[in-house]
């Protein structure tokens, strides 16, 4: 870059400055630079994709007329997302869609009103800094059944919805184990609000979340990453179950207000309900539990060899000779019991097996193949709420009372058994369990644990009551 076009950058700046003024330009334009001035275009960067996006969005005209004022023949401002290394290309970036109307010709030709090119929705969704999309995982794919026919709808309805419609449900919380899809809903969301082109629908993963948020904390952009995500019409949030941090957690819960109170549609997915997210701040948990919870349930057969029938006919269209017969379909859907993933997994063993040895598929061949993925039934998740419904059953006490202060002999031991069942059925923490019994620290927790302990081994009675409450949990 020459002397005088850093001179000219220094003063294209300093319009900039007084024009939006200076709050404005210290959140928005400090971290951007000149790139290089060629022809009728000025290249720009920035260091996120959030802040490109914005300006974009909200002041491209106006850095545009600041050029003009220092040269009337720029005609287009080229906006690129820098990297660490300096390595951008800006002309092969797509250029931010302004163009200057240009002066008529001595030819008389009209002047160049051109308008912005449109992108793919893949490519809309990236400029936006979201987590990448798989094309595969839309709704046109996704096989219904019991186990989700209503994340399915309210995720259609979410889909369908348009700018200005009420919103019935915010926010829509699906949680599920892995592998029965979370994920596949969440993107199919994405990729249908998005094809609409009305709505800006924007899916992250909670790790992208806290990647973008620190980033933006390092390059002194926060107010942007804010402004950005508070500007989303549809936010999808998946894993949230990762997010970690203070900070990030509270950003977050920062972020989920304004867009709830905004009118904006929140879609989040986890591995487990609200309740049971214990890194979160109570407060999240609580507005996340205010909106419609949905938990996807394990695959059915019938759902399982729907899935499987699905992969086969979407693997025919590249390889059109593969076949899988029924005899093998029906012997997967019933013995590869675990999630989703374990059965595409299968499908693509037989393809390989198939196409690699050019033999058919045989009911043989299939046993040998996926002996691995027939996995033993995986013992009920119990929570804890049920520990505490079951117990305060089988004891004759409220729920309340367990989570009570009171010292009377008929809830002591009770909650303690609660506390013992908590601790020995579950993968929950000593403070994580004392916090769920009225907001208790480890210490009375850990005395529960012992005493339950000591006592079954010698007390009869209370040996057979605490089995029997197990087995009410685990059936």
């Amino acid at each position: 870059m020459t002397n005088s076009e850093q001179e000219r950058w220094s003063r294209v700046k300093g319009r900039l400055r007084s024009t939006v003024g200076e709050d404005v330009y210290t959140s928005w334009f400090a971290r951007m630079d000149l790139e290089a001035v060629q022809d009728e275009s000025v290249h720009l960067s920035v260091p996120t994709r959030f802040l490109k996006s914005w300006i974009q969005a909200h002041y491209a005209e106006r850095v545009l007329s600041c050029w003009q004022a220092e040269m009337p023949e720029v005609h287009r401002i080229d906006l690129s997302v820098r990297t660490a290394m300096r390595c951008a290309t800006p002309a092969k970036e797509a250029p931010v869609a302004v163009e200057a109307r240009r002066a008529e010709r001595g030819d008389a030709k009209p002047a160049d009103t051109r308008a912005p090119v449109m992108t793919p929705v893949a490519a809309s969704h990236d400029a936006l800094g979201g987590s990448p999309l798989d094309p595969r995982l839309t709704f046109a794919s996704f096989v219904v059944g019991r186990a989700n026919t209503l994340a399915h709808a309210a995720a259609r309805q979410v889909a369908d919805g348009r700018r200005g419609d009420p919103v019935m449900f915010n926010p829509l919380y699906i949680h599920a184990g892995v592998g029965l899809g979370k994920t596949h809903l969440l993107q199919a969301v994405t990729w249908a609000g998005n094809a609409g082109g009305e709505r800006k629908v924007l899916y992250l993963t909670a790790e992208k979340f806290m990647y973008g948020f620190v980033a933006a904390l390092k390059s002194q952009t926060a107010l942007a990453f804010k402004e950005a995500l508070r500007g989303i019409d549809v936010l999808v949030i998946d894993d949230l179950q990762f997010l970690q941090g203070k900070s990030t957690q509270a950003e977050f819960c920062h972020t989920l207000n304004a867009l709830i109170d905004a009118g904006r549609q929140v879609v989040i997915a986890a591995d487990r309900p609200p309740s049971d997210l214990e890194s979160l701040d109570d407060r999240v948990r609580s507005r996340l539990a205010g909106g419609l919870v949905v938990e996807m349930a394990t695959l059915g057969e019938d759902l399982r060899l729907g899935i499987l029938k699905s992969r086969v006919a979407a693997a025919r269209a590249h390889h059109a000779s593969f076949d899988v017969p029924e005899p093998v379909l029906d012997y997967l859907a019933r013995s590869i019991t675990h999630n989703g993933r374990d059965l595409e997994g299968a499908i693509n063993r037989l393809l390989a097996h198939s196409k690699l040895n050019n033999q058919p598929v045989t009911l043989d061949m299939a046993e040998r193949e996926v002996r691995d993925l027939v996995r033993p039934q995986e013992p009920k998740r119990i929570k804890i709420e049920d520990i505490q419904r079951v117990v305060a059953r089988q004891y004759n006490v409220s729920r309340s009372d367990l989570l009570s202060s009171r010292r009377t002999a008929n809830v002591v031991r009770p909650r303690q058994v609660a506390m013992y069942l908590a601790k020995t059925l579950t993968l929950r923490s000593l403070p994580e369990i004392g916090r769920r019994f009225g907001g208790r620290d480890h210490t009375p927790v850990r005395h529960a644990v012992r005493k339950i302990e000591a006592l079954v081994g010698k007390d009869t009675t209370l040996n057979d009551e605490v089995e029997a409450l197990k087995r009410q949990l685990q059936d």
